[in-house]
């Protein structure tokens, strides 16, 4: 063999290798899957696109679709098969086009008038009917009460709603739902109606979406699918026994040439591996996801003694996955969970993507119960101390690690689950939660469900307009209901005095470290550390409404964190927690602490910005270094909460400035369609005491009379009543009024003043609903206060 020979033959192995390691499989839905799959004879599916990508065993391959719809009959699911060491899988549209994977059908109905403005129209192939969707809108079920975007939960709910005399007016409630919120406000419960007795009450079957069961709320509830409730525009019925869908049309809707869409898949892709044999390299960019199913009737399962219950599963599922990527994408418009990271993944990511009306939660890491030593599963139950696991950490490795969540646009979640977030976190570790914009959800933006195994890191998050539905939370929630936790205060303190607190540290290994975030709840805590969260450093946080608070737990370092117009809540702390709350800035007196004892904790070198809130603190025997400082803010009125250099005291106790110009998405594509919290005017409590302030059910309010609540509030002159503060929890009227409203009328009176306030309501008939007008954010709003939830007592 001649040595030209030999040199030729190594430069066409060189060529044919380098062809086969970069693979290009087209895809366009006018394609044909008879066709090569290149550029100018596109296969039409991505089933077969994918059947042909399997066959390739090494190098890169990249499905390129081109412009359009793409409707999926079942899951995209890869496997190890697609993506591994060695070869590397992406999935994305063409450059400058928009691909759309759908898990819907289309609808050709045949219109033909019914009554009453109402449509009938017969479906063939009988599909799955629960949801429904009219030139790319969600539209609603017949339901009581109608939709309101305005109201608070459910968009609508009624005490009523499950009445018996209402429920005698329907024919067959069977095949409908009952949504209600959890009697303590603590998420929500979904039922399907399976008939009704002959007294009008309902037959149900469900209620396990909850792991708290105390019950549904009395008057937080809807009904939705019931056929004579059809009686509002958008509004739809499908009578499944004979195929019949009814729908009820918008004003100036063209229902002959609408596009009718109706999802039938619960997932759209899923890639399938294991910790043996896991599927790699995959990435998923650029393209759309939308229309999956509502799945809050699936299986749920219990996470570790907590308020949750969860679905496992959404539009993507990750189990088994490594160096895997879903970017630049947007999903919208699901019925469940957006993308879900179930049992073994390690380093994957969600980055750079828009997810919004999102049914459930937007994105979930969840491991498998059996990786946890001794779990326990509903709130009161726990393990005998002599049947207790004592090893450290996790039993195996089939949970997900090493993930990050990164610079994505989150908001409008929870349409049809209450009991969701934004990110959450259970059975899980060292997931990078940074530079994501989360907003407008009904419970927490970011949570934590208990301690197994710690190790995350949450920063330069943007989270606000949070808990929006539910109750006693925070736009950051967490607990730590870890083996060392028990139901029972008095328990667990003695349990605490013996070898048992060797327990605390052996599920939350390490330190979950929030830091650089901004955080605003109005109906809330901003950051909220709930029962037993364990193994904390909370620093350089931005709060700028709902305050701080820690319950129970060991080891929490709190330090140089702002809390705009609030302060610091301790609630049943243990003996020698090892906690410190240290160089915050505090704006508010404390609350007066629950069961707590302060004896191996740090609560000192604090800076308060009145004298008040500084006794206050004394009073309970803490901060006997701290200090009082006036202080200013940079430029508060465009987020800029830095301390004034012109306060030299305050930054010899150690506080910093930290960044106020990095919260929230980074991607300018983002940046332009992300919102931002509204920015409060920071009010100083000993110049507010020194006028008149009273409270109403909790709420602190005065008359708004300085220059700054003006321009703080946007109005034009400085009249009506100022609303201070609203607490976290235990009054009805944090579902009506926020921080920095102005009341302006009530039960039909003027109001510029408290004494017109008070006289408002003193003759008001407080047994009937009544309308308050309140301005926020530069607009007058008009609220209905329902019968007899408030008092007449403002002192």
């Amino acid at each position: 063999m001649t040595k030209s020979f030999i040199f030729l033959f190594f430069i066409l192995f060189a060529v044919a290798g380098r062809t086969q390691a970069q693979v290009e499989i087209h895809v366009s839905p006018d394609g044909n899957d008879a066709g090569r799959g290149d550029l100018q004879t596109p296969f039409r599916t991505l089933e077969k696109a994918a059947d042909e990508a399997r066959k390739i065993q090494t190098g890169s391959v990249t499905l390129i679709l081109r412009q359009g719809d793409y409707r999926l009959s079942a899951p995209l699911i890869f496997t190890p098969e697609d993506g591994r060491a060695g070869k590397t899988l992406t999935i994305c549209s063409c450059r400058g086009e928009k691909a759309v994977l759908k898990g819907s059908i289309t609808l050709s109905p045949q219109w033909k008038p019914y009554k009453n403005g109402i449509f009938k129209a017969q479906i063939s192939g009988r599909p799955v009917m629960d949801m429904l969707l009219v030139n790319g809108e969600i539209r609603h079920q017949a339901r009581y009460p109608n939709f309101d975007p305005q109201a608070i939960r459910f968009n609508g709910t009624a005490a009523d709603a499950t009445d018996p005399e209402r429920v005698r007016r329907w024919k067959n409630p069977a095949g409908g739902y009952l949504h209600a919120m959890h009697s303590h406000d603590w998420g929500d419960f979904h039922y399907r109606i399976t008939g009704k007795d002959k007294k009008g009450n309902l037959t149900l079957e469900g209620g396990w979406q909850n792991n708290r069961q105390y019950g549904i709320h009395k008057a937080n509830r809807m009904v939705e699918n019931i056929f004579e409730e059809l009686d509002a525009p958008g509004e739809w019925f499908y009578d499944e026994k004979e195929s019949v869908l009814y729908y009820y049309p918008q004003e100036g809707e063209e229902i002959h040439t609408a596009l009718f869409e109706s999802p039938q898949l619960k997932h759209l892709i899923e890639l399938r591996g294991s910790e043996d044999n896991p599927v790699r390299n995959i990435t998923i960019r650029d393209i759309e996801l939308t229309q999956t199913r509502r799945t809050f009737m699936e299986s749920y399962e219990p996470l570790l003694r907590s308020d949750w219950t969860v679905y496992r599963g959404g539009a993507i599922v990750f189990e088994g996955a490594e160096h895997c990527t879903l970017a630049n994408c947007r999903l919208y418009h699901l019925g469940g969970n957006a993308v879900f990271f179930s049992n073994y993944n390690r380093d994957c990511e969600v980055s750079g993507s828009h997810l919004n009306r999102i049914g459930a939660s937007a994105v979930c890491f969840v491991g498998d119960p059996a990786a946890v030593r001794s779990p326990s599963f509903e709130y009161h139950q726990s393990v005998p101390p002599e049947e207790m696991d004592w090893g450290t950490g996790p039993k195996t490795n089939n949970y997900p690690a090493h993930c990050r969540v990164h610079d994505n646009l989150i908001h409008r979640i929870g349409l049809f689950e209450k009991q969701i977030t934004g990110v959450e976190l259970s059975m899980c570790r060292a997931i990078t939660v940074s530079h994501n914009t989360i907003y407008d959800t009904p419970r927490a933006g970011i949570n934590i469900s208990e301690g197994t195994w710690g190790g995350h890191l949450l920063e330069f998050n943007d989270v606000f307009n949070t808990v929006k539905e539910t109750g006693d939370h925070g736009s950051f929630n967490s607990w730590g209901r870890d083996r060392f936790w028990t139901p029972g205060k008095k328990k667990l303190d003695s349990l605490l005095t013996t070898s048992w607190k060797e327990l605390v540290l052996k599920d939350q290994i390490q330190t979950v470290v929030i830091r650089n975030n901004r955080f605003r709840c109005d109906r809330g805590w901003d950051i909220d550390l709930d029962d037993g969260s364990t193994n904390y450093h909370i620093y350089n946080n931005l709060c700028l409404n709902g305050g701080l608070k820690l319950r129970e737990g060991f080891y929490r370092v709190v330090e140089n964190n702002i809390l705009i117009n609030n302060t610091f809540y301790r609630h049943a702390w243990f003996r020698e927690n090892g906690s410190v709350f240290t160089r915050n800035i505090v704006m508010l007196p404390y609350e007066a602490p629950s069961g707590h004892d302060t004896q191996g904790t740090l609560i000192d070198c604090n800076i308060f910005t009145d004298s008040i809130s500084y006794k206050t603190a004394l009073k309970y025997g803490t901060d006997a270094r701290s200090i009082v400082s006036r202080i200013a803010f940079v430029d508060p009125a465009a987020g800029d909460f830095r301390i004034s250099e012109r306060f030299p005291e305050v930054f010899r106790t150690g506080f910093q400035n930290f960044e106020m110009d990095r919260f929230g998405v980074v991607s300018e594509r983002l940046k332009a369609l992300a919102e931002k919290p509204q920015m409060p005017t920071p009010v100083i409590f000993a110049e507010v005491a020194e006028t008149k302030i009273l409270f109403w059910q909790g709420v602190q309010i005065k008359n708004l009379e300085t220059p700054g609540e003006r321009s703080a509030t946007g109005m034009d002159s400085e009249r009506g009543v100022y609303v201070v503060s609203v607490p976290a929890r235990g009054t009805y009227l944090r579902d009506y009024l926020q921080s920095n409203d102005v009341i302006l009328g009530f039960a039909g009176a003027a109001v510029n003043s408290l004494d017109d306030l008070h006289k408002a309501i003193s003759s008001a008939d407080l047994s009937k609903p009544q309308e308050m007008i309140i301005f926020r954010t530069q607009i007058k709003n008009s609220v209905t206060i329902p019968a007899n939830i408030i008092s007449k007592n403002v002192y």
